[in-house]
């Protein structure tokens, strides 16, 4: 009997001292991508916001363009995929997943990582505990206020006095984003009467800005991404010297200035990328909870 009290009081005190097991969740940050150094200060940005707030996490980028890792790969960056990412959390030792999306609307970039994300948890069934997926930057009304707020205010010291300021977006040739894009714009509108937002793809024209900003005979206007990163489009389709916006403006007369900065080098745009991660607890590894 003694013997048998000494054996539960040893197997009480090894329980007391094991090292409790806690899940380790890991951090997947998925953006389109980008080549240029520039461009990929607003990465850097959003990835030092997620260093703090994850401080015990392990992080992995991917890229969601192939083109874009094709190119990396071939400078001898090391770059992954959605399944490539999430392989790699899963050696570093996470066992829960938070997928945060870097696009700025749930358009054709943002389907395509949804998939990606469900195919891989559908082929490796308790790989993860839980995999969570966090939306775009553009969701709701909400959203679309504070970037409009944070977007304006950071280039308040830039702008000049009667300057307008063009916004350009991607947009979606399919016309995926439109609604959320105009809303947007709508919303830039509100907060300031010379702000606009036009697109690269989709029904928000340059060409329509361009006449607005005739009819309110306006001579000046700065360009501005509203993008997460001032990556190609910003460079050479918004900013380039052939074929670009800034030469079409010019060419109607307008004196143009050009801001480069990606909304992800904004501190309050990381942090409602931060918000869109707490929230996201709809776990894709689990069937949708019917109300």
């Amino acid at each position: 009997m003694r013997r048998f009290f000494f054996s539960l009081s040893l197997l009480f005190v090894f329980l007391l001292a094991a090292p409790v097991c806690q899940a380790k969740t890991g951090v997947l940050l998925a953006a389109f991508g980008s080549s240029l150094p520039e461009a990929r200060k607003a990465y850097a940005a959003i990835e030092k916001a997620y260093a703090r707030a994850f401080p015990a996490s392990p992080l992995v980028w991917t890229y969601t363009s192939q083109k874009i890792r094709k190119k990396l790969r071939k400078q001898g960056e090391a770059t992954y995929g959605i399944a490539e990412g999430l392989d790699k959390l899963a050696a570093e030792g996470a066992d829960k997943v938070i997928i945060q999306s870097l696009h700025m609307t749930a358009g054709a970039e943002f389907a395509a990582l949804a998939r990606a994300a469900l195919i891989y948890v559908v082929r490796h069934p308790g790989k993860f505990k839980a995999v969570y997926l966090g939306r775009p930057l553009l969701e709701s009304d909400a959203d679309a206020r504070e970037v409009a707020k944070s977007a304006l205010a950071d280039l308040k010291n830039f702008r000049e006095s009667g300057e307008a300021v063009v916004f350009m977006a991607h947009g979606n040739d399919t016309g995926r984003s439109d609604l959320t894009l105009q809303g947007a714009g709508a919303i830039l509108g509100r907060n300031d009467n010379l702000a606009f937002l036009a697109g690269v793809e989709g029904s928000l024209n340059i060409d329509d800005v361009i006449e607005k900003l005739k009819q309110l005979k306006i001579r000046k206007v700065c360009l501005a991404p509203l993008m997460v990163v001032a990556g190609d489009h910003a460079v050479n389709d918004m900013a380039g010297d052939e074929d670009s916006w800034a030469s079409r403006l010019r060419a109607a007369g307008f004196e143009v200035r050009v801001s480069l900065k990606g909304l992800g080098e904004i501190p309050a745009i990381a942090d409602l990328f931060l918000k869109h991660s707490s929230a996201a607890t709809d776990d894709l590894a689990l069937e949708p909870i019917k109300p």
